[in-house]
C-alpha cells in the first residue's frame, strides 16, 4: 500500500512540476543589455541532454527492476526444489551453457585473421571463454523466461517512452505490426554492422509481430556515412532501400562515391537514375532531418533503438530486445497496462 501511495504522490508531483515548467517558460531568466532571455530559449537549448538524462534514469530503473525480479524468481524456484540458489544456477545455467571443442575450432578457423600473432592455444582459450559467456547469457535469459511464466510476473512500472516519428521512413516487415523497432544508425559504424545479426534474429523470431524502421544518424567522425545514407535513400526511390542497406553494412570498407555506384549496380538499380540522385544531393535533407530529430530524442551514438518508443541503446544482445518486445506484446494483449510516459 505504501508503494502505491508513493507512486501516486510521485505522479502528482510530476504533474505539478510539469505545470510549473510551462508557466516558467514564459518568464525571463536573464536580462542582457535590457533584452530578456526567455526560459523557453533555455529549455530549447537543454532539451536533448535532458531527454538523454531521463532516458538513462529510466533505463537504470528498469535494469535494476529486472535484476530484482530475476533474484526473486531464482529464490522461489530454489526453494520449490529444496536447493540453494547457487546450486540451481549451476544446474540450470552453467551446466546447460555448453561449448564444444568443435565449435571453438570452427570459430577460430572462420576468424583466424582477428587474432593476429596470438598463439592458437591462447586464441582457442579466448574463444571458448567468450562463447561460454554468450551461452550462459542466453541460457540465463531463457531460464528467466521459463520462471516468469511458471511463477507469474506482472511489471507495474510503466516504461519510459518517446514518441518517435516514423513517417516516410523505410519499413521492413508487416506495416501493421504491433511492435515497431526504430533504429537510428550509421552505415560506417562498426557497432551498427555488429547489430545486424541481432536485428535479423528479431525479424526471424517475431515475424509479422514486429516491423523494423530505419532512420539515419551519421556520426561526425564517419565522413563517408552521410553520403552512404543518401545512397540508401536514393536506392529507396527505386524500391530497393533494404537491398542497399544490407550491402552497405556488408561492405563498410567500400563507401566512397564510386563504390556506392558499384553497389547500386550490384543490387539491380537503374545506374543512371541512381547516379543522378546521388550527385544532385536530393536526399541530403532527409538524412540531415533524421539526424536532427535523433539529437532531439537524446541520441548521441549509434546504434540507438526504440521499441515502441522504449530506448534500447547500443549493440545490445538479442535477449535485451526480447525482454522489451515480449513485454510490449503482453501489454498490447491487455494483460498489462500501457500508457505513454509524460
Amino acid at each position: 500500500m505504501r508503494g502505491i501511495v508513493a507512486a501516486l504522490a510521485a505522479s502528482v508531483l510530476t504533474a505539478s512540476a510539469a505545470g510549473e515548467e510551462k508557466v516558467a517558460s514564459r518568464q525571463a531568466v536573464a536580462v542582457v543589455g535590457g533584452v530578456e532571455i526567455q526560459a523557453e530559449r533555455l529549455e530549447a537549448l537543454i532539451q536533448a541532454p535532458l531527454v538523454e538524462l531521463r532516458m538513462r534514469e529510466h533505463l537504470l530503473r528498469n535494469q535494476a527492476l529486472e535484476e530484482l525480479i530475476a533474484r526473486e524468481l531464482l529464490a522461489r524456484e530454489a526453494a520449490a526444489r529444496g536447493v540453494r540458489v547457487e546450486a540451481l544456477e549451476s544446474a540450470e545455467i552453467n551446466a546447460k551453457a555448453t561449448v564444444s571443442a568443435a565449435e571453438v575450432k570452427a570459430f577460430y578457423q572462420s576468424n583466424r585473421a582477428r587474432f593476429g600473432d596470438t598463439a592458437e592455444v591462447e586464441a582457442l582459450a579466448q574463444i571458448e571463454a567468450g562463447l561460454r559467456q554468450q551461452r550462459q547469457r542466453e541460457r540465463r535469459a531463457a531460464f528467466a523466461k521459463e520462471l516468469r511464466a511458471k511463477h507469474g510476473v506482472k511489471v507495474l512500472l510503466e516504461p519510459f517512452r518517446l514518441p518517435i516519428e516514423t513517417a516516410d521512413a523505410p519499413i521492413r516487415g508487416n506495416p501493421k505490426a504491433p511492435v515497431t523497432v526504430v533504429e537510428f544508425s550509421d552505415f560506417q559504424c562498426p557497432f551498427c554492422a555488429r547489430a545486424r545479426p541481432t536485428v535479423n534474429r528479431i525479424r526471424e523470431v517475431y515475424g509479422d509481430r514486429v516491423r523494423i524502421v530505419y532512420r539515419h544518424f551519421p556520426l561526425d567522425f564517419h565522413p563517408q556515412a552521410p553520403k552512404a545514407g543518401e545512397a540508401a535513400a536514393c536506392a529507396g526511390e527505386q524500391g530497393k532501400f533494404w537491398e542497399m542497406h544490407d550491402r552497405l553494412f556488408a561492405n563498410q570498407a567500400k563507401l566512397r562515391p564510386a563504390d556506392l555506384k558499384e553497389h547500386a549496380v550490384a543490387v539491380g538499380l537503374d545506374a543512371a537514375a541512381f547516379a543522378q540522385c546521388l550527385e544532385s544531393g536530393r536526399e541530403t535533407a532527409r538524412v540531415r532531418k533524421d539526424a536532427e530529430e535523433a539529437a532531439r530524442y537524446g541520441v548521441t551514438g549509434t546504434p540507438a533503438f526504440f521499441v515502441n518508443g522504449r530506448p534500447v541503446i547500443g549493440a545490445q544482445p538479442y535477449e535485451a530486445f526480447a525482454v522489451v518486445i515480449d513485454d510490449e506484446l503482453e501489454r498490447l494483449a491487455g494483460r498489462l497496462p500501457s500508457t505513454p510516459s509524460p
